[in-house]
């Protein structure tokens, strides 16, 4: 098969560099990537992506070598019937590793049409690292490298308000892009970088947060050679989604008219407000997601798919979805709706995710996924939601790190992995609940406060360990 490159696909004129995307990931190639693509097929948008790497391991090479094209598989069921639309992506004209070629980086805040600044750098990338320095080749944090970059097109255009960027962050945490500007001022003050720039950073450019659902599995490994059989081409790229999009944008007016994807069929919505976008998804697909897999893990599954399908893993999910339902102010229809809708996105068939790879940072993903419901519930109930709190007991038993002599894929932190390792070494379980509960750096408070909590969390770990999953449960239902 030939290579996947430009010349062979007939994509040798390159668009403009609107975009500067922070993030090479499957997430941003398979959302980001494929909705400005969208804009640029359907209403002539014209917008480049210069990709630039965010860690010093990455896939820029990878993507340099097929000269920025590959290929998404968008799959799943609608009436009923199997769909697979298949895209070749062709908008992003330049990928940099500023590790390696700084000077390329800095280059990108010459571009004369760049208009937009987008990024994914994971949770942990919005961060503020006082010891990054601006004359670092780059610094280490996500927006000390964006400082550096907006400084350099600052001076290059004299501080020229009309050449403000629009940055879109898509992390997934709470006011991404409030917590990325002000981190960004910060950089002026700490830098000393001057009170003109400060207020270039401030009211030149416009910050926007946003919401964004896809479910992304990637490189569809598994079946490889199933996709490849489909292609006239070898993509080492192929990233395989559903067909499901959603990406809510706060902003107004003047952000509909920079960004018209009303005159698209792609599921965008610029709003005043993301909120309850944000708070349905959030609690309801990532915190089912979340609360499923070491639960459904020590059942011995591997995908979610296969989780939803089985009998008692399945009817376990809805009894979650069940009660994160309840702690949610929302509209009841609205939020059945939502419901059917994800229980179709996770039993997908063409989404082969695995829950190993959802398992990254689960600690930091239950405290804001999860166990705002499971303490909504107690607090509107007065008494503990069944299966939120075995799944936290699964959680705990999870990181363990070995289930019936097998290695579990615990991926965290290593000092979260140590802290669990360390409270497992207490022995008995009444002091592994307790140490783990009172520990406000995972949970953000101290849960052991929870009236009952400690003392069912030691109940249902004594049911796991005695009986496994699915007894355990049953016996953990009848007094919870």
């Amino acid at each position: 098969m030939k290579k996947l490159n430009r010349i062979n696909t007939g994509f040798e004129k390159l668009q403009p560099i609107k975009v500067v995307q922070f993030g090479e990931g499957n997430f941003l190639r398979a959302f980001v990537d494929y909705a400005f693509q969208k804009l640029n097929k359907e209403v002539d948008f014209n917008a480049g992506i210069a990709i630039v790497q965010p860690l010093k391991e990455g896939m820029i090479n990878m993507i340099n070598d097929q000269d920025g094209l590959y290929t998404l598989f968008m799959n799943g069921i609608k009436k009923g019937e199997k769909i697979q639309d298949i895209e070749l992506i062709s908008n992003i004209v330049k990928a940099i590793n500023p590790y390696t070629d700084f000077a390329d980086y800095l280059a990108l805040a010459k571009e004369e049409e760049l208009q937009f600044i987008v990024s994914n750098t994971t949770e942990a990338g919005i961060e503020f690292i006082e010891s990054d320095t601006p004359d670092m080749q780059p610094p280490v944090a996500f927006p000390a490298k964006l400082t550096v970059l907006l400084y350099e097109r600052f001076k290059h255009f004299n501080g020229d308000a009309a050449k403000g960027l629009t940055i879109i962050p898509c992390e997934l945490i709470d006011y991404n892009s409030e917590t990325l500007k002000k981190y960004i001022l910060q950089y002026c003050d700490l830098w000393e970088l001057g009170v003109d720039f400060k207020t270039w950073v401030s009211d030149a450019c416009t910050y926007h947060s946003t919401l964004v659902d896809r479910i992304v599995p990637g490189y569809p490994r598994a079946e490889i050679e199933e996709y490849n059989n489909k292609l006239e081409y070898q993509d080492n790229l192929i990233v395989a989604a559903e067909p499901f999009f959603l990406w809510a944008i706060e902003g107004g007016d003047a952000l509909k008219q920079k960004l018209p994807f009303h005159k698209t069929n792609l599921n965008v919505k610029i709003v005043d407000d993301i909120r309850p976008f944000k708070m349905i998804k959030v609690r309801i697909l990532n915190g089912a997601h979340t609360a499923m897999v070491p639960f459904s893990l020590l059942h011995g599954n591997k995908l979610v798919m296969e989780t939803v399908n089985g009998d008692f893993t399945g009817k376990f999910v809805n009894g979650v979805i069940g009660e994160i339902s309840e702690t949610l102010d929302m509209d009841k229809n609205e939020i059945l709706a939502y419901t059917e809708e994800v229980m179709d996105r996770f039993k997908n068939p063409f989404i082969k995710h695995a829950l190993a790879d959802i398992a990254l940072n689960s600690i930091s993903k239950f405290k804001v996924r999860v166990l705002p419901s499971l303490l909504g519930y107690y607090n509107a109930n007065k008494k503990l939601p069944t299966n939120l709190t075995f799944s936290l007991a699964c959680l705990i038993q999870f990181y363990k790190g070995t289930w019936n002599n097998d290695v579990l894929p615990v991926k965290d932190s290593p000092e979260i992995v140590e802290a669990f390792k360390n409270a497992w070494q207490l022995g008995s379980l009444d002091l592994v609940a307790t140490k783990i509960l009172s520990n406000d750096e995972f949970w953000g408070e101290d849960l052991t406060k929870i009236s009952g909590l400690s003392e069912a969390l030691v109940l249902a770990l004594n049911e796991i360990e005695v009986n496994g999953i699915e007894k355990g449960f049953a016996n953990f239902s009848q007094q919870y």
